[in-house]
This record gives structure tokens, sequence and C-alpha cells, in this order.
């Protein structure tokens, strides 16, 4: 099991690796096959790694490996190594194998752009770093991954850098997770202080010692490197931006990565919230909230790519809610789920911005369902997905997250309302996207630029054939798993994550029932307003175009002063001391210059006359010095 997970870790590596040094003397096209190989080796691995844990016994299925001792400082030391158990497994088969699938996507996607190698390096960089984070075999390796997430998210969501909206949105995710990053790093100074380990079983079992503040302070630090990367509130700004980016970078990063790690560090590190409760709730609350008010905003979006960011929002949210309420089985169930109906969203989209000559508005977009069948079919499967209409896979995982809430008392009841209400803010959004993308009549954009196929068959083909199996997943994903009948995921993560609430058949048989009534009443109030047009559109309301001015609230609070701040440090310090200091040293060199440029008159009587009085001038101060 052990050799297989490492290459599973190091295949997408090694493709970054390849593509960089080989350069151009690969085409683009084989540095595309190059990156989609290594992540679909990479998938082997893993499932290869899955199917040797398969034949252990429940409690062996937790193997640490390590290739060499990294870090050292007195009784304090860290390895390099990994963890294969049955949470880090299903992370790499959901990164590797979805990963896979982007990357094929985007030999189409991108054929033709001139920095095609540039880009399949990042993302393979990307797989390899969230593998990294998943596979670690500590806190400290964790945070490597961490920061590598960050960094490949950097540099894809900026890819097209001579657009400033692409610059200004890489930079903007980049800040926005250092934050989170600076306060998990924070968390393991305070364990390494109090426990003197970053590996994951000595410091929960060393915890249980801890004082609650340090506890509370520990759990505050992970929870906000959680809230940062997985865009919750209120660190939640940077994603919608990063649409910025390629249509398969966001596939990536809001399906089966990036966004989905913070999820990931929740349950990987539940020993450790459950002994702060009080920062678990807050969790639970914060992924509420912003299930809340993502629906919302997601109303009144007109840019395709961006309805279905704030779609990845409301989603994590809901693993938030699950993953802080003690349902981790339920939480990374929904994980894997909504990997598959996002990635075919975000991908199926894609194909309309290109046939549509990237244009990504959808007041410009109308009446694409006859010109494109097939893309219509993907989408309204990922649409029904995301709206947790039976039997696809959105209806098992997110309906079964409800359920728990209603098993942890009063406070579990404000979720589960909230949840019911995201419901129908979800089927609503997410249908008044393709009623006005697919239906009605075409717009006048539309019949001026008709959908054309992009590239040659090839291309084409890795399109349609990952978004197809996407499709596939998107139907059938679900089925993985039956609440209060067929449970293997719950079972299989029961050794390493076991979950704190059960809901009961009643309890499940309420949320499914509620959640559909109410997802399906979403799409109908959809069709009324959109397709059918029975009633006028509400006009859009300014605090949710303005998405609840949380920009404007950041750049009040920390853009603006920053900028005064250093506007005054330059009027202050830098333009009379540093800059006044330079400009006089270059005076005096200017004034000494043109003095001695004086002296230099052509006439050899004069140097004559000079010379014999330096001359005369040293004499004079030997005869002195004796």
């Amino acid at each position: 099991m052990t050799p297989a997970a490492w290459v599973c870790l190091f295949l997408p590596l090694g493709s970054a690796g390849l593509i960089t040094a080989l350069g151009t003397s690969i085409s683009r096209r084989t540095a595309g096959w190059i990156a989609t190989l290594a992540c679909a080796g990479s998938f082997v691995a893993a499932f290869v790694s899955f199917v040797a844990m398969l034949g252990r016994e429940p409690e062996n299925r937790s193997e640490l490996s390590t290739a060499w001792t990294w870090l050292t400082g007195g009784d304090f030391r860290v390895g390099f190594s990994i963890l294969t158990d049955p949470l880090s497994m299903m992370m790499m088969l959901i990164v590797a194998g979805v990963g896979s699938l982007i990357v094929a996507y985007s030999i189409g996607y991108m054929d033709g752009d001139d920095e095609e190698r540039r880009y399949f390096a990042y993302m393979s960089l990307f797989v390899f770093s969230m593998l990294m984070l998943v596979q670690g075999g500590n806190l400290l390796l964790l945070l490597v991954g961490w920061g590598l997430v960050g960094l490949s998210s950097y540099l894809l969501i900026g890819f097209w850098h001579h657009r400033p909206e692409a610059v200004a949105a890489a930079k903007k995710a980049f800040i926005m997770n250092a934050f989170g990053d600076a306060t998990m790093a924070l968390g393991f100074f305070l364990l390494i202080q109090k426990t003197g380990t970053l590996d994951y079983a000595p410091v929960f079992q060393r915890a249980d010692g801890l004082s609650s503040t340090v506890l509370n302070l520990v759990a505050l630090g992970l929870l906000g490197g959680a809230v940062a990367k997985s865009a919750q509130l209120p660190l939640q700004t940077w994603l919608p931006d990063a649409m910025e980016g390629p249509t398969p970078v966001s596939a990536l990063i809001h399906a089966a990565t990036m966004v989905t790690a913070g999820v990931y560090l929740i349950v990987r590190t539940h020993p450790l919230f459950e002994l702060a409760p009080r920062v678990e709730d807050l969790a639970a609350g914060l992924g509420a909230a912003t299930l809340l008010m993502a629906g919302l905003i997601a109303l009144v979006q007109t840019d395709i790519k961006r309805v279905i960011a704030y779609s990845t929002m409301s989603q994590i949210g809901y693993m938030f809610l699950g993953a802080g309420i003690g349902a981790y089985a339920n939480a990374m169930f929904h994980l894997m789920t909504h990997a598959f109906f996002k990635a075919l969203l975000f991908l199926a989209a894609g194909i309309v911005i290109h046939a549509l000559s990237g244009e990504q508005d959808i007041r410009k977009m109308g009446g694409l369902r006859a010109l494109m069948p097939r893309t219509w079919l993907a989408m309204l499967v990922g649409g029904l997905a995301l709206t947790g209409v039976p039997p696809l896979s959105g209806f098992f995982s997110k309906d079964s997250i409800l359920a728990a809430a209603l098993d942890r008392g009063w406070y579990g009841d404000l979720l589960f309302a909230a949840g019911l209400v995201g419901a129908f803010l979800t089927g609503l959004y997410t249908f008044r996207m393709l009623f006005v993308v697919f239906g009605g009549e075409q717009s006048a954009y539309v019949q001026e630029h008709p959908p054309h196929a992009h590239g040659d068959a090839v291309a084409r083909w890795s399109m349609y054939l990952t978004v197809g199996a996407l499709t596939v997943l998107a139907v059938f994903g679900g089925w993985f798993q039956f609440a209060g009948v067929w449970t293997p995921i719950t079972d299989w993560l029961d050794p390493v994550a076991r979950p704190l609430v059960e809901a009961s058949n009643a309890q499940e048989a309420i949320a499914s029932v509620l959640a559909v009534v109410l997802g399906l009443a979403g799409i109908a109030v959809a069709w009324w307003l959109y397709s059918a047009r029975r009633a006028r559109v509400p006009k859009p309301s300014r605090v949710l175009e303005r998405k609840f001015y949380f920009d404007e609230l950041y750049a009040g609070i920390f853009y603006w002063p920053a900028v005064a701040l250093t506007k005054l440090f330059y009027w202050v310090v830098e333009g009379p001391l540093v800059g006044g200091s330079i400009r006089g040293v270059t005076d005096v060199a200017r004034w000494s210059g043109s003095r001695t440029r004086a002296l230099q008159t052509g006439l050899v009587r004069s140097y004559v006359l000079a010379l014999g009085g330096g001359v005369a001038v040293l004499i004079v101060v030997f005869v002195a010095v004796r």
C-alpha cells in the first residue's frame, strides 16, 4: 500500500518538473498529455492503495510511512512522512480522480493558447500540492501542502497575467489565504510549545491535558485557516474574483481541491475541535450563515461562472455545518458528490463560454438548448444534483447533513432551518441560470455569434468525454450510501472520524421530504419568473449586488488606511530622508565634478605648475615631520 501512495503523491510533481525541464522542445499538446497521464496514474496508484487497504481489518487501515527525518530541534522532530488511512484515501481518490478529468478537459479548452505548457505545469503542481495536503503525515506537512495550494492557486488564477483583473484576483486570493495560513501557523506554534510535537496521534493524545484556553486558541487558529481556504464568512470575498482564471482552473479550485481543504482540515483535526466545542459550534454557524448569504448573492449574479462560484460557497457551507456538528462522514460524503456535480457544472459552462467566443454574461445568452443539446443535458443533470433532487447525488449527501442537524438540539434546529432555506435558494438561483442561458428565444448576441465548435476533433472530444463521465458520476455518485440502509462511507471513515450525531430514520425522512419540496419550490419559482415569465422579475437588491458590502468594508478597514499610511511615510520619511539624502549625495558629486572639470584647462604650464606645487607641499610635509 505504501509504495503506491508515494507514487500517487509524486507523479503530478514529476509531471510539473518534466514539462518545465523540456520547455519548448515539446509541443503544447504533448504537455497536456503528460499532465493528464500523470494525474491519471496518480489516481490508479490511489486506487491500488485503496484495494490494498480494503483487505485489512478496519483497525489496521492506518499506516504512517516516513522517508526521512526532515527537521530536528532539541526534542522536536518532524519526519517527511505520509499518512495513509481511510480519510486520506478518500481524499486521494477524489483529488486525483476528478483532477485528472479536469486536466484532460483542459487539453481541449486550452487548445491554441500560447502558454499551454506553463498552464499544464501549474495544474500538475496544484494536484501535487493538494495531495501533499491530504497525505501529509503530520501537521507541518499539512501546512506545507496548505501553502503550496495557495501558491498554485495564485499562479493559476492569474494565469492570463496580461489581464489586470486576473492579476488583482490572484493577489486577493493569495493575501486572504495567507491570513488563514498565519492563524494556522500560530495554532501550530502553540501545539509545539504545549505538546512538543506536530504528529497527529501524539498531538491528539496530549491535547486532553491542555487548558481550555489553549485548546480554544488552537481550534480558532485552525478554523481561521479552514475559513480562508474554503471561502467561508468572513473571508469569502476572494472566491468570486477567482473566476478570472481559465474555467478548468475554476473547476479544480471549486470542485475537488482547494475550497474543500477546510472541510478536510476540520475532519482531520476533529479531536482538537471536540475539545473546543464552542469553536466547533462556531464552524457550523459560519457554514450556515455562508450558505444563506452565498445563495442570496447568487440570485443577482449575471456571470455564469460567478453563479456557480457562489453555489460552491453555499455548498461548502453545508459541509462546514456537517463537520461542525460532528457529522464528519456526512460532510465528507457531500464533499465527494459535490466534486462530481460542481466539476460538471463548471466544465459544461466552459463549453458554453467557448462556444460563444468567451462570453460569460447570461443576459447575452438564451435559446441555447436547441443549439447545444448535450451541454444542456449535462447542465440540467448538474443543476438537479446541486438542488438535491432524487435520485441524483446531491439528494443523498446534502439531506444527510440536514438530518444530522436535527440530532443536535435547539442549535441544530436553527442550522436545519438555515439549510432548508438554502435548499430553496439553490433551486431558485440554479434554474434561474439554466432557464436564462438555455431557455427562451435566442438572444441578439447568440444570433450574431452562433455557437461554434472549438479546435480539432481531439480537443472537442477531450471536453465532451470528461463532461460525460462527470454526468454519470453526478447521477450515480450518491448511490454509494443510503442513510439508514447502507452506509459504507460512514463505516469506512468510522475508525478515524467517528460521528458525534446520528440521525434516526424519522429525522432522515423529515429532512429529505422538506429539502426536496423546497428545492422543487425554488425550481418552480425560477420557471415562473424566468421561463414562463408569468410575473415581473423583482429589481435586484443593491445590497445583494454589492455582495453585502464586504469588499467595501475591507477596503475601508485595511486597504485605504494602508494606502494613507504609505503616503504618510513617503511624505515624512522616504521623501525627505531617503530621497533627500540620495539627492544630496548626487548634488555634492555633481558639484565636485563640475569644479574638478574646471581645472582641466588643457594648458601644459598649468599642469606643470600644479605638479610643482604638489611636490613643494610634500617637501614641506616631510621637513615638518622630521
